[in-house]
C-alpha cells in the first residue's frame, strides 16, 4: 500500500469527520440485517417459554412459539436462525442416542420451522453435549477421555437426522478431528448434496461459555470437567490456521471462529489466510456483560452492541452469530 505524506495543516483528517454526510461517505465497514444469525434455545412443550436467568431478555422456547420467533426474524431480514435443543434429563445417555432420533426436539423443531418459514435458513447444532449425561461432546471411555472416532460415528448419525429433517446448514460444533469428513461423505452418499456444513473450526476452550452451558442444561451435567482435550487453547492461533485448512479441505462451505471479541486476530487471519465465508459467534458471555452493563446503566447498550459487532465485520467476519440479532434488526430498521 503506497504511503500518504500529507502533512499538517494541508492534511487535516477531522475535516472529513466534521458532518455526518461526509463520515457517511467514507464509512468502510457497514452491519446489515445480512450479517445476523439469531441463535435460539428450544424446549419440550407448548406455549412454553422460560428465561435464561444469566441472559437477561432471552428465554427458552417450545417448537410453536419458536416459530413465531422465526416469523418475526424473517420479517426483520435476520438470514437465519441457528437451533439449540434443550433436552430432557430422562432423553439423556451414555451413547447420546436421542441426538438422532428423528422424532427429537431438534429434529421436530427443523421441520416446524422449515414448515412456517420456509424461506429462512435453519442451522442446526451438531455436538452431543446436550445428550449425554455427563455433558461432554462425544463419548467417553473408563477414564473420561473423549472417543475421537467413536464420536464422530454418532455425530454423522445427527447429522444425516438434521438434513433429513430439512435442515438447511449443519453446524458440528464439537471439535473431533476427522468429523467435517466424514460428515460431508455421508451427506453426499445419502443424496443430502445441497445442505452446507459451517464448521466450528477454531472453538477455544473458553470461559465464556457459561450461560450457553445454563440455558441448554449442560452445565450440571459436566459439573467440574472441562473440554481442554478437544476445544483449543486460547493461547494458540497459528493452530486456528491448521485446523480451518483441515476443515475446509475436508468440504466445510463456511468456518466459524468462537467465541467473538476475544478472537477477532483470528477471525482476520482465517480470513485473510483463505478468502471463505468466515463466521464469528458473539457467544452467551459476551451478550451477559453487555446486558448486565447495561442494565447497571453503566454503558449505552444499542451504541456498545452495534459497535461490538462492526469490530467483527471489520476483522472480516462475513456472519455473525448473537442473541442481539432480532433486537440489532430492529435497531437497523429504526434507524434507516
Amino acid at each position: 500500500m503506497s504511503q500518504y505524506n500529507g502533512y499538517f495543516p494541508l492534511s487535516r483528517p477531522r475535516r472529513m469527520r466534521r458532518d455526518a454526510f461526509s463520515r457517511r461517505l467514507m464509512r468502510e465497514h457497514r452491519l446489515t440485517t445480512d450479517d445476523l444469525i439469531q441463535p435460539v434455545f428450544v424446549l419440550e412443550g407448548r406455549e412454553c417459554r422460560e428465561p435464561v436467568p444469566s441472559m437477561p431478555g432471552v428465554e427458552r422456547l417450545s417448537v410453536d412459539l419458536l416459530c413465531r420467533e422465526a416469523e418475526a426474524c424473517a420479517s426483520l431480514g435476520v438470514p437465519a436462525m441457528a437451533l439449540f435443543p434443550v433436552t430432557p434429563p430422562e432423553a439423556k445417555s451414555e451413547d447420546a442416542a436421542e441426538a438422532f432420533n428423528p422424532e427429537g426436539l431438534a429434529q421436530r423443531a427443523v421441520r416446524a420451522v422449515k414448515d412456517a418459514v420456509p424461506e429462512l435458513g435453519v442451522i442446526t447444532d451438531v455436538a452431543l453435549d446436550p445428550f449425554t449425561t455427563h455433558g461432554q461432546d462425544g463419548l467417553i471411555d473408563d477414564t473420561g477421555y473423549v472417543m475421537n472416532d467413536e464420536t464422530v460415528d454418532v455425530l454423522i448419525q445427527q447429522a444425516l437426522s438434521h438434513a433429513e429433517a430439512g435442515a438447511d446448514v449443519v453446524a458440528p460444533s464439537d471439535m473431533m478431528d476427522g468429523r467435517i469428513g466424514a460428515i460431508r461423505e455421508a451427506l453426499e452418499e445419502a443424496g443430502h448434496i445441497h445442505t452446507r456444513i459451517l464448521a466450528y473450526s477454531a472453538k477455544y476452550a473458553s470461559g465464556y461459555y457459561g450461560p450457553f452451558r445454563d440455558a441448554v442444561g449442560s452445565a450440571a451435567s459436566l459439573g467440574a470437567g472441562n473440554k481442554y482435550t478437544y476445544q483449543m487453547d486460547p493461547a494458540n492461533g497459528d493452530e486456528a490456521l491448521r485446523e480451518v485448512a483441515m476443515d475446509l479441505e475436508e468440504g466445510a462451505d463456511m468456518v466459524m471462529i468462537k467465541p467473538g471479541m476475544p478472537y477477532l486476530d483470528i477471525v482476520r487471519r482465517v480470513k485473510d489466510a483463505f478468502g471463505a465465508p468466515t463466521f464469528v459467534y458473539q457467544v452467551s458471555g459476551e451478550y451477559a456483560m453487555l446486558k448486565a452493563a447495561a442494565q447497571n446503566g453503566w454503558l449505552d447498550e444499542r451504541a456498545c452492541v452495534l459497535e461490538a459487532l462492526t469490530s467483527m465485520k471489520r476483522a472480516g467476519a462475513d456472519g455473525i452469530l448473537t442473541y442481539y440479532a432480532r433486537q440489532v434488526a430492529e435497531w437497523l430498521k429504526d434507524s434507516g
